[in-house]
């Protein structure tokens, strides 16, 4: 869990230059890694990161596809918003529910970080808003039976 890997967009391009500034871009890293839950669970997760910087810079550090780097990408979560420009940006969602998690009644926002520092270690915070979490699940699952159910239903009818 030492090296990160520089990746490519869609294009073959390294760096991607600030839409806001072009004289300031960033490239992308990966890094597979493994995390263990509060619960005790452990599961593979691939992470993403940008390393941010001048372009030039990062046109003399000559990076290409695949190269490694020596460092790793961590997690940090916190209560204040990353970009107070744009707070929505960060906001740390569950899956693929849409909800927003929460502590008590304050949004938590997520985001990943490339550090040379290999001690440096996730920060996590934990959401209290499973039961939520839990009534969306469970809805979306019940809207997909249902769609399974009809369709299958009409599938029956059409034969």
């Amino acid at each position: 869990m030492s090296k990160a890997i520089v990746t490519a967009d869609k294009t073959g391009n390294v760096i991607g230059v600030s839409q806001n500034n072009p004289e300031y871009g960033y490239i992308r890293v990966e890094q597979e890694t493994t995390q263990i839950n509060d619960q005790g669970w452990l599961r593979k997760v691939k992470r993403g990161a940008l390393i941010k910087g001048k372009v030039q810079d990062l046109i003399d550090c000559a990076y290409k596809a695949g190269d490694e780097i020596t460092g790793k990408i961590v997690v940090r979560e916190s209560l204040t918003p990353f970009n107070p420009n744009n707070p929505d940006r960060d906001l740390k969602v569950a899956g693929n529910t849409g909800v927003i998690c929460r502590l008590d009644d304050q949004p938590i926002y997520r985001q990943t970080f490339f550090t040379n520092d290999l001690e440096a270690g996730d920060q996590f915070i934990m959401h209290t808003n499973t039961d939520e979490i839990r009534d969306v699940q469970s809805a979306q699952r019940a809207l997909v039976s249902m769609t399974l159910n009809n369709k299958s239903a009409n599938e029956t009818i059409n034969m």
